[in-house]
């Protein structure tokens, strides 16, 4: 037998096995389930890490099936044990965690993790190692391995920190490499595509014809970027709470921390950085728009929190946080927000919410009923229900705004108003085409993010704004 096969090979999980902190994960799936343990934390963590660690995994369990695994590592792993190699999991992970790890794997011969006494890392995690064997290989990524290689046999490193790569690398047998640039994937985790959502902040200014001010056209560029770092925080903020169920998910489970590209403490870092700069910005412009920020800020913290697994008041409050862009540009250009256009946008939004979810849904339909949305309380045979609400909502803001051109506002602002008409069947064409694309399976479940690339949308705003400017 090889000599390198006949070294029992132990193997770390966080980081090595698996790309994220296992820990860090059960935390933010604790606060999402019970965010009032935010205040138990410091006192589990008074009585020493292990303890802390114990409490956690106590109270949440994580699906080893769903974990991010390095997977060329794993390939290599399965192929030493099927070789005839000894694997140990020896971690600092709960034992909760490690068992439910090598249960799933089912490939390692012994586990070595902590309890609630013993926090399994550094010297701690090499006396355990060495009270069970006189000779060992090692797999690790991080610089607490370092003790643990200076007495192995063999070095193995896992996507090795840069204090890992320069104590070890030239000693190393084999170095597995296996993520992706950190300044492309915090840019992914900003999610700025979606800052498209944010032109609304323009909307107010744009429909009073206030396009030849200057100070205007300042203060709603200030205040687009500010609400564009805000949302961001949020993204953030909404991701960590939801990486056990973007892990379940066919498409989520590519976002940055669910894949574990990104550290989840860089996530927690990122998300004041965002909101900082964001509240920093608002000193720049009027004080209410720093309320109807504030304001933003307490919603999307609820609905991360809480109020997406509701149904019905998920979309409800989507439509509202869509619609709170447009008062924010009001406020911020000191332009009155049109009412008519508060409603039209209201039921515009719940339409497009509904579309998300009805997208969502279809994606998942095939999964067992107990899986699919497990994080919503939406199930697939509520699929026609959502047509319904969607379509109507949808419709009715189409009818609301035919009730705009009508008003006094159009007259004064349009030397002929009549050509605005032409919006009814450009908006009866894109919401329909919308609902179509979305009933088939062929819309992406973020509907603003699919007009984004969506030649039929800028045909359609191509024709709107050509009306508008024959209308002036």
């Amino acid at each position: 037998m090889n000599k390198e096969v006949t070294i029992p090979l132990c193997v770390d999980l966080d980081g090595t096995l698996v790309k994220l902190d296992t820990l860090h994960q059960a935390l933010f799936l604790l606060l999402r389930r019970d965010f009032f343990s935010l205040f138990r934390i410091p006192g589990w963590l008074l009585k020493g890490k292990a303890h802390l660690k114990d409490q956690v995994m106590q109270r949440v369990a994580l699906d080893a099936e769903a974990l991010p695994y390095n997977r060329s590592f794993l390939d290599w792993l399965r192929e030493q044990h099927t070789a005839g190699r000894k694997l140990i999991l020896a971690t600092a992970s709960n034992y909760r965690t490690a068992q439910s790890v090598a249960d799933h794997l089912g490939i390692f011969d012994e586990v070595l993790a902590s309890n609630a006494e013993t926090n399994l890392r550094d010297n701690s995690k090499l006396e355990a190692i060495q009270a069970r064997l006189d000779r060992f290989a090692y797999a690790g990524n991080d610089r607490h391995d370092i003790p643990i290689w200076n007495d192995a046999e063999e070095i193995i490193l896992v996507n090795p920190s840069r204090a890992a790569r320069t104590a070890c690398e030239e000693d190393a047998s084999y170095v597995f490499e296996e993520r992706k640039p950190r300044l492309l994937m915090l840019i992914k985790a900003m999610r700025c595509e979606q800052w498209l959502k944010n032109v609304l902040i323009f909307t107010p200014m744009l429909l009073a014809h206030r396009l030849g001010e200057t100070t205007c056209i300042i203060q709603t560029l200030l205040a687009f970027f500010s609400f564009s770092l805000a949302a961001s925080s949020i993204y953030v903020l909404n991701d960590l709470f939801d990486l056990s169920a973007d892990q379940h998910h066919p498409r989520k489970c590519r976002r940055p921390f669910a894949s574990g590209d990104l550290p989840i403490s860089s996530g927690a870092l990122l998300m004041p950085l965002l909101a900082g700069a964001s509240l920093a910005l608002c000193l720049l412009l009027p004080t209410p728009f720093l309320w109807v920020l504030l304001t933003y800020y307490a919603i999307t913290t609820l609905y991360s929190w809480r109020l997406k697994q509701l149904t019905i008041t998920d979309v409800l409050t989507l439509a509202i946080l869509y619609s709170m862009r447009i008062f924010a540009g009001a406020v911020a250009s000191c332009t009155p927000a049109s009412t008519w256009f508060i409603e039209f946008a209201i039921f515009l939004f719940l339409s497009l919410a509904l579309v998300k979810r009805l997208s969502e849904l279809r994606e998942i339909e095939d999964a067992p009923e107990q899986q699919a949305h497990r994080e919503r309380g939406y199930r697939a045979s509520d699929l026609p229900l959502l047509l319904g609400f969607g379509a109507a909502s949808g419709y009715i803001s189409v009818l609301v705004f035919t009730m705009y051109l009508g008003s006094e506002n159009v007259a004064r602002l349009y030397d002929r108003p009549d050509i605005l008409w032409i919006f009814c069947p450009l908006l009866l064409y894109w919401i329909t085409r919308i609902w179509h694309l979305a009933w088939r399976g062929e819309m992406h479940d973020d509907p603003l993010a699919f007009a984004a690339r969506d030649f039929h949308t800028y045909l359609v705003g191509a024709l709107g704004v050509a009306a508008i400017l024959f209308a002036i």
